[in-house]
C-alpha cells in the first residue's frame, strides 16, 4: 500500500470513528458553534481535521473556531499552527496566558505538573468559549486517553470511570464534547505523519518521564503484546458495562435492585423499568 492509499485509509477511519461517536451521544447539534481546543498535537489536528471533513458533508449546520492556548512555554512558537488553519481558511482566535510558570511555581518537585496544568487550561477555554459564544468545546482526548484514565482511576483513586464523551461543566455554562473517544491513538499519529501536520512539541508534560500515566502506558504495551486487541476490549467494555455486577450501593438502589440476576434477566428487567412497564 503506497503512503497515499494509507492516508485515504486512515482519513476513512478516522471519519467512520468521529461519525460513530457523534451519533452515539448526540454529540453535535443543528447550530452549534463549536471551539476545537488546539494544543498543535497530533490529536487536535486530526479533531480539527475530521471535524471540517464532516461539516462539509452532514445535513445539519455547525461552526467551528479553532483556539489554541499559549501556555508561555519557553520557545513556544505558534505560528507554524497558524498557518495551517490559514491555509484552511479555519477561524481561529490565539490565547496566551502564563500558566507554565504558575506550574513550576506552586506543583512541589517531583509532582506531576498535569493536574494543575489541566486545571489553568480548562479554567481559561471555557471563559474563552463563552466570549466567542461557543456552544460546545471540542477536546482531542482519544480511546487510548480514555482507558489510559480508566485504568489511573481504579488503580490510584478508588473508581470506576473513565472520560465521558459529553460533559456539563460545574456551574453549566459549557459543554465539553470528545468526537475521538472511538479512535486509537496509533491510527492518529500515523494520520498526523502521512498529512505532515506541523506538532507543536510541549516542553512541561514531556519533562516527567515518571509519571504514573506513563507507567500505565508501559502496561498497556505490556499487556498487548500479550494480548493484542486489549485496548479494543477495554473500549468494548467500556461500552458494555453490567450495573448490577458492581460493588455499588447506591447504584444498586438507583436501579431498584435488591440482588443480581443472570445478565439476560438484568437486562430485561431494566429495559422494563426504562420504559415504565415496571412499577
Amino acid at each position: 500500500m503506497d503512503r497515499g492509499d494509507e492516508r485515504q485509509k486512515l482519513e476513512r477511519t478516522l471519519l467512520r470513528d468521529v461519525g460513530k461517536a457523534i451519533a452515539d451521544f448526540d454529540l453535535v447539534a443543528d447550530g452549534d458553534r463549536i471551539m476545537v481546543a488546539m494544543s498543535g498535537g497530533k490529536d487536535s489536528y486530526a479533531l480539527m481535521h475530521a471535524l471540517e471533513a464532516l461539516r462539509g458533508r452532514a445535513p445539519i449546520d455547525f461552526e467551528l473556531v479553532a483556539v489554541h492556548l499559549d501556555q508561555g512555554q519557553p520557545g513556544h512558537d505558534p505560528r507554524p499552527l497558524e498557518q495551517w488553519l490559514g491555509e484552511r481558511c479555519i477561524p481561529y482566535r490565539f490565547v496566551r496566558e502564563d500558566t507554565y510558570s504558575v506550574v513550576l511555581e506552586k506543583v512541589p518537585e517531583g509532582k506531576a505538573y498535569c493536574s494543575m496544568c489541566s486545571r489553568l487550561r480548562r479554567g481559561i477555554l471555557y471563559t474563552t468559549a463563552r466570549g466567542l459564544g461557543c456552544t460546545k468545546i471540542a477536546l482531542g482526548h482519544h480511546r487510548d486517553d480514555v482507558i489510559e484514565t480508566l485504568l489511573l482511576n481504579l488503580f490510584c483513586s478508588g473508581q470506576l470511570k473513565a472520560m465521558p464523551p459529553k460533559l456539563v461543566s460545574d456551574d453549566g455554562c459549557n459543554v465539553v464534547i470528545r468526537p475521538l473517544v472511538y479512535c486509537a491513538e496509533a491510527d492518529l499519529a500515523r494520520l498526523a505523519a502521512s498529512s505532515h501536520f506541523p506538532i507543536l512539541p510541549c516542553n512541561l508534560c514531556g519533562s516527567q518521564p515518571d509519571l504514573e500515566r506513563q507507567f500505565v502506558k508501559r502496561l498497556l504495551r505490556d499487556l498487548e503484546a500479550r494480548h493484542p486487541s486489549v485496548r479494543a476490549s477495554m473500549l468494548s467494555a467500556l461500552t458494555n458495562v453490567r450495573p448490577t455486577h458492581l460493588l455499588d450501593r447506591d447504584l444498586w438502589r438507583s436501579l431498584g435492585l435488591d440482588v443480581a440476576r443472570a445478565d439476560g434477566e438484568v437486562r430485561e428487567s431494566l429495559t422494563r423499568r426504562r420504559s415504565g412497564t415496571v412499577a
